[in-house]
């Protein structure tokens, strides 16, 4: 069954999981673990994890590499008809790459309640304020990328 035939809803899924495949390695550099797709016309053309110790760069993000992958391969800086599925909600400078890039859905996992700007903390990704926003659908295989976070954050607790 090609993706245009299932559910919507199975299709959020199946993307989420790539994700959270690339949250998984995340973990494993000792990153904290988010990881983030883009797609276009069914097919991912972009896709990061989050890079910020192994690159020493406070914007290296999982959104900010799988947007900038993603506007490298269908070569454009707008990605209106592509969607971002991330494994955590995005913070204020994610959002704001999602609307500089004009990404037409943003769907996340897990809630982020103390930075998160697609609706917890702020809503800038779907600011009717702003030029551009974002569809956003949250709780996407939540639970799982919830697991993964709270798994990483023990871990660092734990060697103290």
């Amino acid at each position: 069954m090609s993706n245009s035939e299932k559910p919507i809803w199975q299709v959020h899924q199946q993307y989420m999981a790539k994700a959270l495949q690339l949250a998984e390695r995340a973990f494993e550099e000792g990153e904290i673990p988010v990881g983030a797709i883009v797609v276009h016309e069914n097919q991912i053309v972009g896709k990061g994890y989050n890079q910020v110790e192994r690159l020493n760069d406070p914007t290296a993000h999982a959104e900010m590499l799988a947007i900038s992958a993603a506007c490298d391969t269908i070569d454009s800086k707008y990605l209106s008809d592509c969607t971002l599925y991330v494994t955590l909600e995005p913070c204020p400078m994610c959002a704001g790459g999602i609307v500089w890039s004009k990404l037409g859905t943003v769907v996340f996992g897990a809630s982020d309640p103390k930075s998160g700007a697609c609706g917890s903390m702020f809503n800038i990704a779907d600011n009717e304020t702003l030029n551009h926003r974002a569809k956003v659908i949250q709780g996407v295989l939540e639970h799982d990328a919830e697991y993964l976070l709270k798994a990483f954050f023990a871990s660092k607790r734990q060697k103290f």
